[in-house]
Formats: C-alpha cells, sequence, structure tokens
C-alpha cells in the first residue's frame, strides 16, 4: 500500500475533502487538525470500513455520502487492512490478544497427537452416550464422577483413572441402568432428603439381614450383582462349552452345577427368595409411596420397580455413579482399550509439550515487556492459563497485580479500574492496542491504522512512551499510519521523533464552508519562520508580543523600545503615530541578525494596519490560523480600549494593566446604563490576554483554540 487516494463527501460532517496520502517515502502522516475540524468526522469514516458498514451525515442524513477510498492498484481498503486507535475505549480488548500467546510448532505437534486420541475418544463416548440415556454432556459427567473436575483434558486423566475397576471381574454391572435416570437434579435432590434416606436404609438393613441368612450370598463379598457378574464372565468366556462345573458351597454341603441355565436357576431363585421377602416388599413399599408425589419422582418410582436391584446403591450416589459408568467402560471394553492404548502412546509426550507451553516465552511476554518498561503504572499483568491458551485455543485469563510501596495484591479488573487514575486506565488501554499491533506484526498483515489523539490526557512520560511505540510502528515495512491530533504539543514532538518531512506528511487543516484542505505544516518554529518573513504584515504584527517579551526579560519594562512596542498593545497617547519604520529600527536593535532589516510601505502607521489586516481575517478559512489568532487580539484589545476611552470621563493612561483599569473604571460608571456592552468587553478580558501577552514556550495552547471566537469577539466589539 504506496499511495491510498480519498474522496469523501458528507462523511460525519465533512463536507468535502479530497487528499492523495504518498507512503513511498515514509510510512507515516501526521495531521494537525483543531477540534471540530475534521478528525473525529475521519476517524469515524475508516472505522466504518473497518466494520464493513456505510458512512453518513448523521445531522443532515439526507445529504448524498461520498466514500471513495483506494489504494494505488484501484482496490479499495479491506476490513482486516484498517485498524482505527480511538482516544479511548474503555470496553476495548483485542481480539488479538490469545494469537500472541500461541507457539505455533508446540499447538501443531500438540494438535497432531490429539487428533488420533480424539478419535478413539469419540468413539467410546458414542456408545457411552446411548448407553447413559443422555444427550450431551458426557465428558462432563465422567470428569466430574472420577476427579471432580471438568473442562481440557479432564476427561482423558478420569477415563485412564477407572481403568483398574474396569478389569476389576467382581465390580458389579450395571450396564443396563440408565444413567439419565438416576442422576438428574431433580431425583439426587430427593435422595438427599433425610425421610428418603431413612427409608433407603430400613430396606438395606433388612436386606442385609436377608443376605446374611442366604445360602450361597455374603455381605459386602458376594450378592445377587456380583453373582450374575460371575455368571456372565464365566459363560462370555466358554467356561460351561468347555464341560467345566462349578460348585456352590453352603451348610448343607455342595452343589455342583454343570451348564449356565443351572447356574443362571440358582442365582434366581436365591435372588427372589431375598427380594420378594415380605418384610423387604414392606420395606419397599414405603420407598414407593415417598416416589409418589410429583411426575418426575412417579417415574423415577416406575424406573424402580423394574429394577429393584439397585435400591442398596442409593444410600451412596456418589459410588453409584462411578459403578454405572465402570459398567458401561466394561460393556464397551474394545472400544475402551482402543483409547487407552493409544491415550498412552501419546500421553509421554503430551506432558513433555505442556511443561513447555507453561515456560514458553511467547510474544505476549514481549507485549507485557514493551508495555512494562514504558508506561508508568502501579501495576504488573500475567496470564494464568497460559500453557491452555497456546495448546487449547483457551481465552486467556489475565491477573492483574497491584503494587505499592508496602507490597502488591491480586485483584479484579473491575476493582483495580476503581482504583487507577484516569491516565492509568488509559494505559491498560494502550494495553490492549500492543496486543493488536504486535498480532498484526506477527502475522505480517499489512495494515492502515489511523490514530485518533491517542495521547489525549496522558502525563508527559506516557506521552512519549506512546510517540515511541508510534515510531516503532513507522519502521514496520506492512504498517502505515496516519496520526491526527488537536494537540500542538503532540504533534510537534511526533514530527521530531519520526522524522517526518515537514513538506509533504505534516500536514494542517484548512476548513472552508464548503471542504476541507490539507496544507504543509507551519508554525513547527514559528518565530524563526516570522523573523524571515516580516514582509508580510501579518507575521509582521503577530511578532510584536513576542518581540516586547524579548525588551521585557532583557532591559526591563522600563526600556524605550518595551514601552513603544506596548504602545502598539495598548492605546497611548503615541500609538496613532508609530510607523513600520519605527518597529523595523527596534528590531534591529533586538534581534543582530536583522540588523539590515527593510521593510516595504515603511511610513504606514501600524495601528492603521492592525485594523485592516483584522477586517481581512474574518474571511480567511478555519484553520491554524497563528498569525490570525494574535493579530485579532491584539485588534480586539485596542478596539475595545478606544471604545471606552471614547465614553470615559476619565480618560487618563494606566501605568498597569491598562486594559483592566479602563473596565473597572467603565463598569463603575455605566454599570446601570451599559449592560450588554460590559458583558461584552468582559470577554476580552477573558479571551484576548494570552494571546498577546504569549511567548516562545506559551504558544502550543493558542493554536489548539478555535479561531471562531475571536471572529465573532472582534466583530462584537467593532459593533459597539
Amino acid at each position: 500500500m504506496n499511495k491510498l487516494n480519498i474522496k469523501l463527501q458528507n462523511c460525519y460532517g465533512i463536507k468535502k475533502i479530497e487528499k492523495e496520502f504518498d507512503f513511498s517515502d515514509r510510512s507515516t502522516y501526521a495531521i494537525y487538525a483543531p477540534n471540530g475540524v475534521m478528525k473525529t468526522s475521519f476517524a469515524k469514516t475508516f472505522e466504518d470500513i473497518r466494520l464493513n458498514r456505510p458512512s453518513k451525515d448523521l445531522i443532515f442524513p439526507a445529504r448524498e455520502t461520498l466514500r471513495d477510498i483506494k489504494k494505488e492498484d484501484g482496490t479499495e481498503l479491506t476490513s482486516e487492512e484498517v485498524f482505527v486507535i480511538a482516544p479511548y475505549r474503555d470496553d476495548f480488548s483485542s481480539e488479538k490478544m490469545s494469537t500472541l500467546l500461541v507457539n505455533k510448532e508446540l499447538k501443531e505437534k500438540y494438535d497432531s497427537i490429539h487428533i488420533k486420541i480424539d478419535e478413539e475418544k469419540n468413539n467410546l463416548i458414542k456408545e457411552l452416550t446411548r448407553l447413559s440415556g443422555l444427550r450431551d454432556g458426557v465428558e462432563k459427567e465422567i470428569s466430574e464422577t472420577f476427579i471432580l473436575t471438568h473442562g481440557g483434558d479432564s476427561v482423558l486423566v478420569a477415563l485412564e483413572s477407572a481403568e483398574g475397576r474396569v478389569l476389576d471381574k467382581t465390580e458389579p454391572l450395571y450396564a443396563d441402568i440408565s444413567y439419565k435416570e438416576i442422576f438428574n437434579d431433580k431425583v439426587l435432590a430427593f435422595l438427599q432428603t433425610k425421610d428418603f434416606k431413612k427409608k433407603v436404609a430400613d430396606y438395606i438393613k433388612k436386606y442385609d439381614e436377608l443376605i446374611a441368612e442366604s445360602r450361597y450370598f455374603k455381605k459386602g463379598v458376594f450378592n445377587h450383582n456380583n453373582a450374575a457378574a460371575v455368571a456372565k464372565s464365566l459363560m462370555d468366556n466358554g467356561f460351561f462349552a468347555a464341560e467345566h462345573s462349578v460348585s456352590l458351597h453352603d451348610n448343607k454341603g455342595d452343589n455342583k452345577i454343570a451348564t449356565k441355565e443351572e447356574l443362571e436357576k440358582v442365582i434366581d431363585d436365591e435372588k427372589n427368595a431375598i427380594l420378594k421377602n415380605p418384610d423387604l416388599v414392606k420395606a419397599f413399599e414405603d420407598i414407593d409411596k415417598a416416589l409418589n408425589k410429583n411426575e418426575d419422582l412417579r417415574k423415577f418410582r416406575d424406573y424402580l420397580v423394574n429394577n429393584e436391584k439397585i435400591i442398596t446403591e442409593l444410600e451412596n450416589p456418589g459410588s453409584f455413579r462411578q459403578k454405572i459408568w465402570v459398567s458401561y467402560l466394561k460393556d464397551q471394553k474394545e472400544l475402551y482399550s482402543n483409547f487407552l492404548k493409544e491415550y498412552r502412546i501419546g500421553k509421554e509426550e503430551l506432558d513433555k509439550i505442556v511443561e513447555k507451553a507453561k515456560s514458553e516465552k511467547t510474544d505476549w511476554l514481549k507485549v507485557i515487556d514493551i508495555f512494562n518498561k514504558r508506561f508508568s503504572v502501579p501495576f504488573k499483568l500475567v496470564v494464568q492459563n497460559q500453557d491452555d491458551v497456546i495448546l487449547k485455543s483457551e481465552v486467556p485469563i489475565i491477573a492483574f497485580i497491584f503494587k505499592d510501596h508496602d507490597g502488591e495484591a491480586t485483584v479484579e479488573k473491575t476493582n483495580l479500574l476503581q482504583a487507577l487514575s484516569s491516565g492509568e486506565k488509559r494505559a491498560l488501554y494502550i494495553l490492549n492496542i500492543i496486543f493488536e499491533v504486535e498480532a498484526r506484526k506477527e502475522a505480517h498483515q499489512s495494515s492502515l491504522f489511523i490514530v485518533d489523539d491517542i495521547a489525549d490526557s496522558f502525563d508527559y512520560k506516557n506521552k512519549y512512551a506512546i510517540i515511541e511505540y508510534l515510531k516503532e510502528i513507522s519502521e514496520q515495512a506492512d504498517f502505515r499510519q496516519i496520526i491526527l491530533t488537536h494537540n500542538f504539543d503532540f504533534f510537534r514532538t511526533v514530527q521530531s521523533r519520526l522524522a517526518l518531512s515537514r513538506d509533504g506528511y505534516c500536514l494542517m487543516v484548512e476548513k472552508t464552508k464548503d471542504e476541507v484542505r490539507l496544507v504543509n505544516a507551519e508554525y513547527l518554529k514559528p518565530f524563526e519562520h516570522w523573523m524571515k518573513n516580516l514582509n508580510d504584515e501579518k507575521k509582521l504584527v503577530a511578532s510584536i508580543p513576542f518581540a516586547r517579551n524579548i525588551v521585557e526579560y532583557t532591559r526591563g519594562e522600563s526600556d524605550a523600545d518595551y514601552l513603544k512596542l506596548t504602545s502598539i498593545l495598548h492605546v497611548k497617547s503615541d500609538s496613532d503615530k508609530i510607523t513600520k519604520k519605527d518597529i523595523a529600527e527596534i528590531y534591529k536593535r533586538i534581534f543582530p541578525s536583522l540588523s539590515s532589516l527593510t521593510l516595504t510601505d515603511e511610513d504606514d502607521v501600524v495601528l492603521d494596519k492592525i485594523f485592516t489586516l483584522a477586517d481581512g481575517c474574518l474571511s480567511d478559512p478555519e484553520g491554524i490560523n497563528l498569525e490570525n489568532k494574535i493579530l485579532l487580539a491584539i485588534a480586539i484589545r485596542l478596539q475595545a480600549e478606544k471604545y471606552m476611552l471614547d465614553k470615559l470621563t476619565d480618560k487618563s493612561e494606566a501605568t498597569n494593566n491598562q486594559m483592566r483599569t479602563f473596565f473597572d473604571r467603565f463598569k463603575n460608571e455605566f454599570n446601570a446604563t451599559k449592560i450588554d456592552e460590559i458583558k461584552t468587553l468582559d470577554q476580552v478580558n477573558l479571551m484576548t490576554p494570552e494571546n498577546i501577552h504569549f511567548n516562545s514556550f506559551m504558544y502550543e495552547p493558542i493554536l489548539d483554540m478555535s479561531d471562531e471566537h475571536l471572529k465573532k469577539l472582534y466583530q462584537d466589539i467593532k459593533s459597539l
């Protein structure tokens, strides 16, 4: 992007602007624009491009809008190529933050291993979903069942931790039990009620008594569930088909069993003897009644009627939960084994990658380093889940550590913002901007940055830190930037630090009623420029307050040259006699470099010239106009003093602060009769002093002020 041609009409108050930005020699333009001229409107228009939305005129929406912004090849800017840096946005958080935390090499290794593991895991989860009756959330349930957490790789850890129990042949089998029928919020809440716990305890007490009297079952060792598991295992492994037999021992002797049918019958008979015991049936009926309170519980009751074997497990739902998942894994042993095999092949390498990721110095640390070294703020930042962000594309969890002389503490962002000054909050905003810029730099993304008064309201230390960062942006081959500001000191510093040519890359705004123009910058060294162009009568008059300051500092206020220059800035007895030649002679005495100064029309009276020039300023376009502002302020002061002298009874000159002295006399004499005039004169006292009594260290605020108010005040004073 070496050239950018811009044509705008009726875009947020910009009636018209046409400009070619040529980035061939410099990547950066700096534009000085007083408030209300075009700066924010210009930035809004480019923000529209970034957001893929049309531009418009908010105040006059019926006016036809033109937004024609093209690169040198005739193509339009894309949304990805534009980034607008606003003065401050408290809600801005860079979307590129996680991008900078990713080490691509580690991420690729991690993902390639996980592809194989996830394939086997997903095959297994699909069947576990079917068995459990759940629609989704199986991984979360498994994780919380075995390791009390979920997310990330926790399901892998949970599945591996269950292996010992899956291989244990004594574990009861519940693969036919629907997990969702039991482990839902309403049923679980009921299972924890005191009344239901007592009824289950009564059932289990009677059940244990019956088990103790059983021929073959034994409490805690071998109940009907264990027996069914053994029977299934023997049949699945061809035990009876190989003509083997088992011998069941009780107090009556041994009972030899040679077929699966005989074994199933023995187990069923013994189980029915227990479950159909009248006392146990009565205990079950009590449970049945308790479950008749609402539709959800009645549904669970119906499920219990058909699965009475699980009642003894309801005393400890957590343990039962694990048994069910173990049963499901047993049922899907082949898929489970395939998963474990693939997981263990990759696990060791994954552990190494995770450890490396935890200690990885990514571009995140570079951003933090840029921020911490350059910006003065009472906090530092750390990423708490850096390994997960690097490997799993998780959103970064950023911790803010606030520090003072006595220690430091981790604080939430909301609380931190309440403790920070407005400048410190802006610094936090800059951190997000750095993330955005560095991510684009890393991706070699061709970018145009529209920088809208980014340093506004910063202290000088942080303001210069921003300028240094803008300088780094200007040095990137893929980056272009247009820096807009209404602060002349910032504008001048940007020009100096970024070595921007005054001819072409440093621009100022002029605004007429029809258009906005961008012209080459002036006033970067205004006094030096004026002294070389004193035949420009505006510059000659504007230099008078500065020349008077020099005499004041070097010779004092009693000096003859000081008094004569004062007679141009105030109405004195000799004011209407001072000519341009008189000014030239004074300047020769003040400035040795002007020893041969000769002005055109030397006999012209300076006072008359001031009023003529001020009248001409009224039709000049709105812009920087430093000479105009000083000239208008001088003319306003002189017109005000002339008016008051004409009306005052006491017309004696004042030896000090003449304008204030005349104004006080005027108020005392005409307080009841010239109320409107007094208000206008009071504005003169408020608005003109800084423009007249200014020096080489104070002209930036004058530049930043609009000249519209001075124009109006001059007209108001003339109308008196």
